[in-house]
């Protein structure tokens, strides 16, 4: 083997995989060199390439942070055979014994700390198995998905907040949904009508403050904004964040400082994310976007710069630890008056697959996060020239090294305020396609994570809240992939517009697995009434992006052809409505996952209502009006329409 290659194999970098049309391809040396460079492996010469993998065989035989294991079976160890104390997170210490370098089974999921002479290791216990809806009450469960943005209340408002997604959820609770799937409420740039994107995030450890609503948190309402029919957001976040400081200036310093002395409970990361957003309020004025373009002394969180500007600036940093507080607060009553209502689940919560480059997590988690590579998926069939997101995630060795910390912050923050999460893009868990800094989506390859310890330890933060774990695995599974989460009981999405038979037919709602969610469409899809009329269509043909070669009326044609497939599948029937009669199809697909033996069926808003456009175009930012769309008004009223009310007690009913 080339040493080169030998690098790669030991890096977690993949010199083979296979595309989504079944060929085998290999990475060439050039792009597996970039990768590596970018990963911190120096492999130039012959003596690089061996000093890479001695620092890489170093850390691998070094102790590890974390240890992950699971109930009922014996948990390597690399330790010493002999005895170990076991110390369980209530403090109750027993002596097991290392025999053949492995630990005897335990029998209670948790946290344990191991003690043996001078050396302490920490082992995580996972439960075999997530929680099913089953297990919270429901069998089979129903709700809605919205964006929050989109949603009106009574109230004028330039977009949706927390304060929407109440009213939504106490209107969706009466109707008997048991939960309410939301899109990443994680944090932007504090302020800037850029990156408006839920997908985009800044930190996915913190919450987007401009959804935050005081109300919720016993202070008084912001002013109130007349919103258009679509959300201008580089108006509408400044303009918020200006209410934010009116309303914190306004606070008896007594509250102000007990706000603050509870943020202290959140402990250093809290405080690194409130410096972060100060750091950029002041400096993207100067027209430095991100904190990769801020002078470099700057670029340490915890270098004297930023602490001299902490010093400088106590009432900015105290500030945006405030905005947390209001977001954290406002979004745990919504789940909380979800739950009082009747939920089982209540919010659905969104976790992302990456984050912006230059936003607070990069900033404040160095060493657990991929610098110079971004994320995104490889050339295939219907994206002949790859997919770059534009964003990047956890390095593998970094999470290991940390002992998975910030990987189980994450679950546990996006689980204080939900009783469920989707794990966006979750093949992620096993592999991401990167891409070096400058190349193209072509350029890139993909790394390995540490699967079996990313699962095992969702499962766990699962167990302790009580809460669903839905895995977004659509598109070619790594191997391995189904057989993993299956067992762990996470349920997979299966999706009205993927679900295809060998004939190219949809497949009928019997044929969904239970352990599922069966969902007419997602965010990024056509809605079902969209689909019908061929709107989709129109957008592709408008924007260039139809097939090549592909004129609209042949696009209609074989749109056509479609339509008696899906209406064959969802009713049985020959004779079909026009296109441009789509509510009957609308409710018969609403039908058609209501039926599924699925254990979660989730249909988003706009299908509830049979409306025409989906909130996200893949592939556009600017030509599409993607998250801008509103609501026409409050949840409450729009669910009184007899249609809906038909489509919702369809739902319930089955």
């Amino acid at each position: 083997m080339e040493p080169l290659h030998h690098l790669a194999r030991a890096a977690g970098v993949q010199r083979e995989w296979r595309s989504v049309d079944g060929a085998d391809m290999v990475v060439a040396d050039d792009r597996l060199a970039a990768v590596l460079t970018a990963l911190g492996h120096a492999c130039a010469t012959p003596a690089q390439i061996a000093a890479s993998l001695a620092v890489i065989a170093e850390q691998e035989s070094a102790l590890p942070r974390m240890v992950v294991g699971e109930v009922g079976l014996p948990t390597p160890l690399p330790l010493a055979d002999g005895p170990v104390e076991v110390s369980a997170e209530d403090g109750n210490t027993v002596t097991a014994r290392v025999a053949g370098g492995q630990l005897p089974p335990i029998d209670q999921p948790g946290y344990y700390v191991l003690h043996t002479g001078a050396t302490t290791l920490t082992l995580a216990v996972a439960p075999t198995a997530c929680p099913l809806p089953a297990d919270l009450g429901a069998a089979r469960m129903w709700g809605p998905a919205v964006q929050i943005p989109s949603l009106r209340g009574h109230r004028p408002g330039a977009y949706g907040t927390f304060a929407e997604l109440d009213a939504a959820v106490q209107a969706f609770a009466a109707r008997g949904a048991q939960a309410v799937a939301i899109s990443p409420v994680h944090a932007l740039f504090a302020g800037t009508g850029e990156d408006f994107s839920p997908y985009s995030p800044s930190s996915r450890l913190f919450l987007n403050t401009a959804l935050a609503d005081p109300e919720l948190a016993g202070l008084s309402p912001l002013p109130a904004h007349e919103g258009a029919d679509f959300i201008e957001w580089g108006e509408a976040l400044p303009h918020r964040l200006a209410d934010l400081r009116t309303l914190y200036a306004a606070l008896d310093p007594v509250v102000q400082a007990t706000i603050g002395q509870e943020g202290g409970s959140h402990g250093e990361a809290l405080s690194l994310h409130a410096l972060f957003d100060a750091l950029d309020c002041y400096f993207r004025p100067q027209g430095l976007h991100g904190w990769e373009q801020w002078p470099e002394a700057f670029h340490d969180p915890r270098g004297a710069a930023a602490a001299q500007f902490a010093r400088d600036n106590p009432q900015e940093v105290a500030f945006h630890r405030f905005c947390q507080w209001l977001a954290r607060t406002s979004l745990d009553a919504v789940q909380q008056r979800a739950r009082e209502a009747g939920m089982a689940v209540g919010l659905l919560a969104d976790l992302a697959v990456g984050v912006r480059p230059g936003g607070s997590d990069t900033w404040t988690m160095r060493g657990a996060m991929l610098h110079g590579l971004s994320i995104g998926a490889p050339p295939d069939p219907l994206g002949p020239h790859g997919q770059n997101w534009g964003l990047t995630s956890f390095s593998p060795q970094g999470l290991k090294a940390q002992g998975y910390a910030p990987w189980i912050a994450l679950l546990r923050n996006a689980l204080a305020h939900a009783g469920g999460i989707r794990i966006d893009h979750a093949f992620g868990l096993a592999r991401l396609w990167v891409i070096p800094a400058g190349g193209t989506a072509a350029d890139g390859a993909y790394i390995t994570y540490p699967f079996a310890d990313l699962l095992r330890l969702a499962a766990l933060e699962a167990h302790r809240a009580r809460a669903l774990v839905i895995a977004e695995d659509l598109g070619t599974a790594p191997k391995g992939f189904v057989d993993a989460i299956t067992a762990r009981r996470m349920l997979g999405m299966r999706v009205l517009w993927f679900e295809r038979a060998a004939d190219d037919g949809f497949i009928g709602a019997g044929d969904y697995p239970e352990l599922s969610v069966a969902m007419t469409g997602t965010h990024d899809t056509p809605t079902v009434a969209g689909w019908w009329r061929g709107r989709d269509l129109d957008w592709a043909a408008a924007l260039g992006r139809l097939p090549e070669g592909t004129s609209r009326q042949e696009a209609e044609s074989v749109r056509d052809w479609d339509r008696g497939l899906l209406w064959a599948s969802l009713t049985g029937q020959h004779h079909r409505p026009a296109p441009q009669d789509s509510d009957p199809v609308v409710d018969a697909a609403v039908a058609h996952v209501a039926r599924a033996p699925s254990g979660l069926a989730i249909v988003p808003l706009e299908d509830l209502l049979g409306l025409d456009e989906q909130p996200n175009l893949p592939g556009t930012t600017v030509e599409h009006p993607n998250w801008r769309r509103r609501m026409a008004g409050p949840t409450e009223a729009l669910l009184a329409d007899p249609a809906v009310s038909m489509r919702i007690d369809t739902l319930a009913r089955r």
